[in-house]
């Protein structure tokens, strides 16, 4: 870089330009005056090479360029075109190749961190902080620090020793923004017709881009690659994920979106929202509630207010669980795997232990059909989809995402279900027209079905394992609690050796911990392997696992259940409005 010669500098004055010192003002070496007019120089301010093209819009190339703009202690790096800033840049370094169009005001200021390092309260809305929000935030980080305080320190400290400066990328766009303060972006990032973007971090590159669109407003939030937030949407103290839309119009407060979620219309507030969660329509609030592998239909509610000692109530929605339209559910309440919701449900269940269930709520009395949307072909399209879905490019995925079905997480809960099955059967008799469990009504009939839909549900688990295991004569055994971390499934007492050894000190760094995860993730398939013949082990006389044996109840089971995910799409069939080249497709999908 070098300074400018007293002829550059008349003939930049002649072109409109002015500087409050010009000895402060650098330029590249082979620079020429031709490039800059109407420009208003106060400060340090650096300019790299401005020769050379850039195409700003598909087939629209236009030279390099300085023009109608005002910089205060700027650096601007090669080959950009920053043009018709109606306010001022200041404190900003801009990267190669960069084009700022069209704006207002670009600033930074003393002491900012650019939404990193702030803590927000998910689930209660009123508590005093569970997550950290920091650039890289994973749905396991997140997790851990709900659960765990001694994990949300360690981010609190590694994030706090970073130091974090306001700068733009290269290969960025942004084009008809009002306002950007104290805001990182990544490499080809592009804001297009932005409100405000305050006290945010915009990470991006090249291989994943990440993109803010018109009449946006964010504040002190953190979004990560191939992420958009557009149409209006107004995001505060939260975390977009990994490939994840918050569009048209949807508001988002002091919430957390993780990989490939879908949000539009609705809106959020202290909401944990899990790989995979969708809302689409107008008039949904999701408040106060985990989510993963979620879909709400529209008019979905939660309450997390009981007009008394304010919002602070909460509930768990376990993965694969979904709302139907018009649903209101008040918190507290706790809802296992892959189970429907229907209704207005204040009676406060909790089904962890019964999952696959309906529950339907007119708000008086809730009544529970335990495991029979094991056997709807929802179920089985939902267990199909996600891994198809994931639109994070192979080999740069931060999230651990584990879409196995049936596993042993899920099975846990079928195995405790159909022990309380038995145990309601045991307490009211096994004739009984209907049994209570934690706010819920089991009519008889259900009840009965529950404990066979559980039984095949174990069986198909047994039938994963032996399509995905090579030699089953050579796996070790041992059961146990596993835990879904958001995403991924880890056998307990994995998760407790790690969080024992951030409390001891063994584990350091942030960094440290998510290789960690990401180890135990790898091993998955053993660790699943293990369980399954711990299940063989446990239903079988003396322990003796007879291989063969398994092996036929685990076909059985696997064809009983596609002759039901059949009949329940013939039975969709029959309602009149399906053609029927739509249902043999579907057929020929499941043998």
């Amino acid at each position: 870089m070098r300074e400018l010669s007293v002829n550059e500098i008349a003939i930049l004055e002649e072109q409109g330009c002015s500087a409050e010192d010009w000895a402060e003002i650098l330029v590249d070496e082979d620079f020429t005056t031709s490039s800059i007019t109407n420009v208003s120089f106060y400060g340090h301010v650096e300019i790299g090479s401005l020769n050379g093209s850039m195409e700003v819009e598909d087939g629209f190339w236009r030279r390099c360029c300085l023009r109608n703009v005002a910089l205060r202690n700027v650096i601007i790096g090669d080959e950009c075109i920053i043009e018709n800033i109606r306010g001022y840049i200041s404190d900003y370094r801009i990267g190669n190749r960069c084009y700022i169009s069209d704006c207002g005001i670009i600033m930074s200021q003393k002491g900012t961190t650019c939404g990193a390092g702030e803590t927000i309260s998910v689930l209660n809305e009123n508590g005093d902080g569970n997550i950290v929000l920091y650039p890289g935030l994973t749905s396991q980080m997140a997790w851990l620090m709900i659960n765990f305080p001694d994990v949300r320190n360690l981010v609190q400290t590694s994030v706090g020793n970073h130091e974090w400066q306001p700068s733009i990328g290269n290969n960025c766009r942004i084009v008809g923004t009002k306002e950007i303060v104290n805001t990182f972006m990544g490499d080809s990032a592009e804001i297009r017709g932005a409100s405000r973007i305050y006290e945010c971090t915009i990470e991006s590159s090249e291989e994943v881009s990440t993109f803010v669109g018109s009449d946006v407003i964010m504040e002190k939030s953190i979004v990560a690659p191939g992420a958009t937030v557009t149409d209006g949407a107004k995001v505060f103290d939260s975390f977009v994920g990994e490939q994840t839309h918050i569009g048209k119009g949807f508001s988002s407060e002091a919430s957390v979106f993780f990989a490939n979620s879908y949000m539009d219309n609705g809106e959020s507030c202290a909401a944990f929202c899990g790989p995979f969660s969708a809302s689409h329509h107008k008039s949904t609030l999701l408040i106060g509630g985990a989510f993963s592998f979620y879909n709400a239909g529209s008019g979905t509610n939660q309450s997390n207010h009981a007009y008394k000692m304010g919002p602070i109530h909460w509930g768990t929605l376990a993965r694969g669980t979904k709302t139907a339209s018009g649903c209101h559910i008040l918190w507290p309440a706790t809802f296992g795997a892959f189970s429907m919701v229907m209704g207005k449900v204040q009676t406060h269940p909790n089904t962890r232990k019964l999952p696959f269930s309906y529950i339907i709520a007119d708000g008086m009395m809730t009544h529970l059909i335990p495991g029979i949307n094991l056997r709807t072909v929802g179920t089985w399209r939902d267990v199909g989809k996600w891994q198809k879905r994931d639109l994070r490019p192979l080999g740069n995925r931060r999230d651990l995402i584990n879409c196995a079905f049936p596993n042993p997480y899920i099975i846990q809960s079928v195995i405790e279900g159909k022990e309380t099955l038995l145990g309601l059967q045991s307490k009211y008799g096994i004739e009984a027209p209907e049994y209570k469990y934690k706010g819920c009504v089991i009519k008889h009939d259900a009840l009965v079905k529950g404990l066979h839909y559980y039984d095949m549900a174990l069986r198909l688990f047994l039938y994963e394992y032996f399509q995905t295991t090579s030699d089953t004569n050579d796996t070790d055994s041992h059961g146990g609690i596993w835990l879904d971390l958001c995403g991924m499934l880890a056998p307990k007492t994995e998760i407790d050796r790690v969080v024992q050894d951030v409390r001891s000190g063994s584990i350091t760094s942030v960094s440290e911990l998510e290789e960690i995860l990401s180890s135990i993730n790898a091993d998955y398939k053993t660790n699943a392997a293990a369980y399954a013949q711990y299940i063989m082990k446990q239903n079988s006389e003396g322990g003796f696992i007879d291989q063969d044996y398994w092996l036929r109840e685990a076909e059985e089971a696997h064809s009983e259940w596609l002759s039901l995910i059949r009949a329940d799409a013939e039975k969709e069939f029959a309602m009149g409005d399906v053609e029927e080249k739509q249902l043999h497709d579907f057929i020929e999908k499941i043998e």
